[in-house]
């Protein structure tokens, strides 16, 4: 399962974790994920999906039902 959020398509970043003598070593960035059941009423199921904490609010402020349709267009989710 990879880290990405399937509203957003949010997914990791990578930076530098820089220490006091300003020394660099790779790490990564990982969004704020969770695994969160949404009750769609239009199909009467209940559907998992993997999404950040800015993929609830997204899902609380358009619907579910829009919020799915515009992240299958923009090619993030294809099945749920």
């Amino acid at each position: 399962m990879s880290r990405v959020c399937q509203i957003t398509g949010k997914r990791p970043m990578v930076g530098n974790n820089v220490s006091h003598s300003n020394a660099k070593t790779k790490r990564k960035f990982y969004p704020n994920l969770f695994k969160k059941r949404f009750y769609l009423p239009e199909e009467d199921r209940w559907i998992s999906l993997k999404v950040t904490a800015n993929g609830i609010r997204t899902i609380n402020k358009k619907g579910i039902a829009a919020a799915l349709k515009d992240a299958r267009e923009k090619g993030y989710i294809n099945k749920y």
